[in-house]
This record gives C-alpha cells, structure tokens and sequence, in this order.
C-alpha cells in the first residue's frame, strides 16, 4: 500500500517536477517507508512507500524496467502475484525483485492493457511506455484504491488523494455545482467521475485510461456483473451457502498475502465476525483483532465491546479493546476531515481515523468487513424494493435512499447554487437502465455495489486507514465474491431480515448470538445527534466568513436545523446539519475558497 503522483506532459514540454515534488508530503502518511521520484521525457512519477511484500529496497518505487522500456508506481496488492509471477517465468521473464509492483510490469508487456484482467486484488497505477510515451491509467474493479487527475494546459496530474494534487497547485478549486447536488441528494454519495471541485475528477473503477503522447485518451471498462441469474446455475439455498462459503474462504485466504503479520478489525458484527473464524478455521493462531468504542451520549450507547469480546474468548484472538474518551473525539474529527480526499459525512470515518491510529501502533495489515451489506442486502432499505415493479425501481429507490428531493433542495441551497434539473435522479434512472439487472432490487444492488459502495465505505476505509499507514483488505469486495452475490437470488439475499444466505452459511461457523443480533453499526453518538462540542464545530463552521463568502446554503435553514439539530435525520440515518458542516469543514480545512 502507497500514495502514488506524476504528471504527465502533452505540449512537448518537461513536466514540473517541483510540482510533482510538492505531493511527497500529502502522500506521506500513505507510505511512511520510504520515497522515490523518477523524471524522463515527458513524465515525471513520485511514490511513497508502505513496506508490505518484499522488504527490501528491491521492491522500491518508481520501479523502471529498461528492457523492457516501462516504468510503474502502483498503490496496493496484487493477492495472486506469487501464480503470476510463475507463469511469466515460465513464458521467460525474469525478475530482480519478489514484489507484486514488479509482476505487473512484466504481465503489462506480456498481456498488455489486458493484464488487469488477470489481477486478484486491490490497486491503482500510472506505468509508462518509454519509447512510446505513452501513459496507462488503472484502478481496480470495485475502486478500492483510489486515483484522482487533474487537467491542465498541456498536461495531465494524478494522485492517489485529492489535497495532493491540491499541493501541486494550479487546480480549478470552484464546486461543481452537479457534484454538490449529488452530495445534498444522493446521500453525499459523488459518483465518478466527478468530485466536489470542478477541477479535480477520479479514475472511474474497473477502468483502464489509455492517454497517448499527442493527448488522445480512451477509457476501457473491464469488468461488470450483471445482477441477473442468466449465467448462474440452478441451485438449491444449500448450494448458495455453500458456495458463498467457499468463495469468502478463498477470498479471506487471498488477503493473508503479506511479508508483515495481518490482524482484523473486528467489531463484533457478522461480516468482521465470520472473517475471524474463517481465519481460525484455516490455521491462524494468536490473530491479532481490534475494536473500538465511545463514550455515550444522549442516551445512546457508544460501544459493541459484548459481541467482539465475545468472538475474541471464542476464538482465542489476540484482542484490543480501544476505549475513546470525550477529551480525545473533537481533534479527531478535525484530524479525519484532514484526511478525507473528498467530503465524507459518516460517522464511521472518526472512529475509523481513531482505530487506524491505535491499531498501525501494532500492526500494518488487516482485513475488515466492509461491503457485505451493499452486495447482500443488509441495510433496511432493501426489503422496499422487493415487491416494485422494475418500472418504478427509480422512484422507489429514491424515496429509501435520498437525503432530499430536488423540489426540496430548492429550500435549503442558495439559488445560485441550485440546478435547472434533478441530476441525482437522473444518474440514478441511467444507472437502473442499463441492460441487465431483473429486478428493481437488483437494480438497487448494482447501483449501491458499483457506485455507492465505492464512493462511501470503500473510500472511508481507505482515506482513514492510510491516514495512519495502515492497509485494509477487505474480502467481501473480491471480484469472485461480488459475482455470485450479484447472481444469487434475490430472495435468499432478503431473508432474516437482509444477509439471510450469509446468516445460514455462518451457522456452526459464528456463534448463533452474534448471528442472531439486531443489526449494528459504528456507534458514534456525538455525530449522529449532533450535540454538545460537535454542534458548536459545526456552527463555528457555518458561520464563518468563508462559509458566508461562499454561500452554498439558504441562511434561514441553517438556522433552522441548528436550532433543531435533533430533528435533522437524513436517510440511513445520518444527520443533515453533519452533511452541511462537514461539506464547509472540509473545504475550510483544505483552504478551498
């Protein structure tokens, strides 16, 4: 895991390597180990480095092969890198290194563009053809890892964070007012390629960028389920389980590829849960696992230390218990809007921030259990969609899952910043037309698998984990995985009260009261009421010169939700006025005007 940046010239040009240079520092939190830098022609390539397989200098970066005329840097892992490795041997190559950054060198000049087919993991990487100059841009299937650009005469930045090529300079910082109608409707959810600034987009997942020397560029999309049951075979709800197990087996078993030891963040639900005892059950003792709580407020609790402490006497983990204190929650929110690439409003990302702090003390790997619920229907928005008609699957997706409608949001942004039509439902009406998907739920899976998961908990993940040097693996996000979730009925998705094929396949594996359990999630009370210090950080922020120089917000309703801050639920339980403080403590906090 590293933070990768370069520029990339088109006007015959050298690039600007001080400007290149300035990301070094954003990065550096995502690569603690080390730096490299690397300038020929038009290119200019930075890395920061996070020692995971192969320790040695051998496995530094920028990696240049001149045999072959290609140079890399590269963010993540390739799980199956050790196979590959073997068949490119075989096929004649060589290798100076035991790195997976090396191995996607050689499988480029083999393979080509469709190397990334072949790829069981998690990446994002700019290689460059020397003789050719031309630059190849790609990023995983569900964009675990991520890659922004940034445009600009005669050249072409990109960066694995935002603020990087903030440091770069000479970014277009104005909103993009359809990325700020998104964020106020579609549950701050941005899809790709955009981002709130007008002058900064992202790589889109499962894509390939092809950018030629005389500026030309195509996109390749290289992987896209198909949410239907028109290539899965007939099986009975055994069978489901049953192969459901078998691929999170092989999927948990895939992440444990590391030269450092790996450890879970365990919160005492199902999804991180089942990890824990699958690794049991493959042979893993004294498993380092860790789990986070917070003082109560308003009368709701702070912690789920029952059901993780419990899963740690079961299977004999070696477990952290990480307690967060009132005088320690404020800093850390301002800590973890720092490390957002883009304005995120869960709560999850604090506690994130915090747990990633605490656990890179001890540990540089581990796996968690994001994504289970957006591939098999885990959240209560969900079961409303069972019984719609494909025909009204936008509407009845919009109705569970939008913050505000577009007639409503008229009142709450300021009319300069208000569009003429309703993007958030359009790009959701485009999203459910796309051929495939039989049903309106599995029109909402596609859509929340594809797109919201990667721009809401896969991205929290990321920025707050790597904020600390930290690299999270997540196995119900392998491609194989998300493939027979998409494939399997809806019905067995649905039951127990969503999750119901992963509920039945746990039996005997997860004990039944951890099974069994009513639905959990981060608690972090003091952002889901929006009290005490938190309010006053938000009304601090929306209330200063800058917000009010700004004026994204209608200043009658901002009054109005902090006077009633209780009475600002948004959908899936987020809160409206964090949507809006956060939104203007992001951009204050990056120096966007």
């Amino acid at each position: 895991m590293c933070g990768i940046g370069g520029e990339f010239r088109l006007d015959g040009a050298p690039p600007d390597v001080a400007a290149v240079e300035r990301m070094l520092p954003e990065l550096a939190s995502r690569g603690p180990d080390g730096e490299g830098r690397w300038q020929q022609g038009p290119v200019a390539l930075v890395h920061r480095r996070l020692r995971i397989i192969d320790l040695s200098d051998a496995g530094a970066q920028p990696m240049v092969d001149s045999e072959l005329g290609l140079a890399l840097v590269f963010n993540g892992c390739i799980y199956n890198y050790r196979e590959l490795r073997d068949e490119l041997t075989a096929a004649g190559y060589s290798f100076r290194s035991t790195s997976d950054t090396e191995v996607i060198l050689k499988a480029y000049h083999r393979w080509g563009t469709a190397c990334v087919e072949r790829f069981y993991g998690m990446f994002a990487f700019a290689l460059v053809e020397l003789a050719t100059h031309t630059l190849v841009l790609a990023r995983d299937r569900l964009g675990i890892k991520p890659l922004y650009l940034a445009e600009g005469p005669g050249r072409v930045r990109f960066a694995s964070t935002l603020p990087a090529l903030l440091a770069a300079g000479d970014v277009d910082t104005d909103l993009d007012p359809v990325a700020l109608h998104h964020y106020m409707s579609f549950h701050s959810v941005v899809p790709p390629p955009r981002t709130i600034l007008a002058g900064v987009r992202k790589l889109p997942p499962a894509t390939v960028r092809v950018i030629t020397a005389d500026g030309r560029s195509t996109d390749t999309t290289y992987w896209r389920p198909e949410f239907n049951r028109a290539a899965a075979p007939a099986m009975s709800a055994d069978e489901w389980q049953e192969r459901l197990m078998a691929a999170l087996r092989t999927a948990v078993r895939r992440r444990m590829v590391a030269d450092v030891p790996v450890g879970v963040l365990l919160s005492g639900g199902l999804d991180s849960s089942l990890i824990v005892a699958l690794l049991a059950e493959q042979g893993q003792t004294g498993l380092a696992t860790f789990s986070i709580g917070f003082e109560a407020a308003a009368g709701e609790s702070g912690d789920e230390f029952h059901y993780s402490d419990l899963m740690a006497r079961h299977f004999g983990t070696d477990h952290h218990q990480i307690r967060i204190g009132a005088q320690r929650f404020v800093p850390a929110v301002h800590q973890a809007i720092a490390a957002m690439s883009e304005p995120m409003v869960s709560h999850d990302c604090v506690a994130f921030h915090l747990l990633s702090e605490e656990v890179s003390q001890r540990i540089t790997v581990v796996q968690s259990g994001q994504g289970a619920d957006e591939i098999l229907a885990g959240y209560d928005w969900y079961p409303p969609m069972a019984n719609v008609a494909r025909a009204d699957a936008v509407e009845a997706y919009a109705r569970v899952f939008f913050d505000r409608r577009h007639d409503a949001l008229g009142g709450h942004l300021a009319p300069e910043w208000m569009l003429d039509h309703d993007a958030s439902l359009e790009f959701v009406a485009a999203h459910f037309g796309a051929p495939g998907a039989d049903t309106a739920l599995d029109a909402a899976l596609r859509l929340d698998s594809l797109v919201m998961l990667v721009d809401d908990p896969v991205k929290r993940v990321d920025n707050m984990t790597m904020a600390w040097g930290l690299e999270a693996r997540v196995p119900f996000l392998d491609h194989e995985v998300v493939e027979l979730a998409a494939a399997c009925p809806p019905a067995l998705k649905l039951a127990q009260g969503g999750k119901g094929v992963l509920k039945a396949a746990s039996r005997g594996i997860v004990p039944d009261e951890v099974i069994d359990r009513p639905k959990g999630y981060f608690p972090v009370p003091a952002l889901r009421k929006v009290d005490g210090p938190v309010r006053e950080l938000v009304a601090e922020a929306l209330q200063a010169p800058a917000a009010r120089e700004r004026g994204l917000f209608r200043p009658e309703y901002v009054a109005h939700l902090l006077a009633e801050p209780d009475r600002a639920e948004a959908a899936a339980g987020s809160n409206k006025l964090w949507q809006l403080g956060l939104l203007e403590l992001w951009l204050q906090t990056h120096d966007i005007r």
